[in-house]
Formats: C-alpha cells, sequence, structure tokens
C-alpha cells in the first residue's frame, strides 16, 4: 500500500469516527451547533432582543427543533437502529416515541419565530419527556444493566440537563426582555 492509500484510508477512518460519533451523540451535536449558529448570528448582526433570546432562538431551533426531528426520522424510518442503539428489542413504542418527537420538533420550530408563550411550550413538552426519559434509563441502567449508547452516557445526561438549560435560557430571555 502506498503513502498516498494509507493517508486516504487513514483520513476516512477519522471521518468515519467523527460522523459516528457526530451521529450517535446527536444530542450534543445539535446542542453544540445550536450555539455555534446562535454565536455567528450574534457577530453578524447585534439582536434587538437580547443576546439571551438569540441563544434561545438556537436552543430551540437546533437542539429541540432538528433534535426531534432527527429522533423522528429515526424511530420511524429506522426503527431497528434506533432500538438497538437504546438496547432494546424493537417494538410499535419506537414508532409512538418517533411521532412525539415529530410534533415536538414542529412545535419548537414554530416557537423559534414566536412568542413566550409558544417557546415556553416547546421547553415544557420535550422537558416532560426528557426527564420522564432520564427516571426510565437510569431505572434500566440499574435493573437491567443496560449501559446502551442510548440508554446511559451522553443521552442521559442531556436528558436531565437539556431542560434545565432550555429553561435558563427561557428565563433570561424573558428577562431581557422585561427589561427592553
Amino acid at each position: 500500500m502506498g503513502i498516498a492509500a494509507a493517508l486516504t484510508a487513514t483520513i476516512l477512518r477519522l471521518m468515519d469516527g467523527f460522523i459516528g460519533f457526530v451521529l450517535g451523540n446527536f444530542t450534543l451535536s445539535f446542542f453544540v451547533l445550536g450555539l455555534v449558529a446562535s454565536a455567528i448570528s450574534l457577530a453578524v448582526k447585534k439582536p434587538a432582543a437580547g443576546v439571551a433570546d438569540r441563544f434561545l432562538a438556537g436552543f430551540l431551533f437546533f437542539a429541540i427543533g432538528l433534535c426531534y426531528f432527527y429522533n423522528f426520522v429515526m424511530h420511524v424510518f429506522f426503527a431497528e437502529m434506533a432500538a438497538s442503539f437504546i438496547g432494546w428489542a424493537n417494538s410499535p413504542f419506537q414508532y409512538e416515541v418517533g411521532y412525539a418527537s415529530l410534533g415536538f420538533a414542529v412545535v419548537a420550530l414554530l416557537a423559534t419565530f414566536g412568542g413566550f408563550q409558544l417557546r415556553l411550550g416547546a421547553i415544557v413538552g420535550p422537558a416532560l419527556f426528557m426527564w420522564g426519559a432520564a427516571g426510565g434509563h437510569i431505572y434500566q441502567i440499574i435493573e437491567a444493566h443496560n449501559d446502551a449508547p442510548g440508554n446511559a452516557g451522553i443521552m442521559l445526561w442531556s436528558d436531565i440537563l437539556l431542560p434545565v438549560i432550555g429553561f435558563g435560557l427561557l428565563f433570561f430571555a424573558y428577562r431581557g426582555r422585561k427589561k427592553s
């Protein structure tokens, strides 16, 4: 094997690892993408409503809207893979989770450009779902020793922390709008 072929193989392995990490940790990936997009948006144009409002919009669009749309696609069109990622057998429940995710995604995408009440609703629904899922993950870790990537690790921490971040952003955006 020549140097060019070895270099190509190494680059492909690195790309495969990177893509696998991004897609396997999609909640973190979409959250970070939202932070980056919000920061770029702030650098390009000073927001009228405030910094927190811009980060809330990015959070709603990416960390909830696009993330839950991705979740919908995975649970509905790739149900077997999604179930395996969580450490479960495939079942009709995959489709229920998928369509619930589609609902959360649509509301969050609308709320990105909406008022406080819509943004509150876009955070409350997924927050209750995520905290309930976190409880289920913890139960599965303890009782079934399920340490699958979709049950433990980033997914568990995302289910706990993303709602906290969402409510924090909502609070600061609301407070910022009240002051102005």
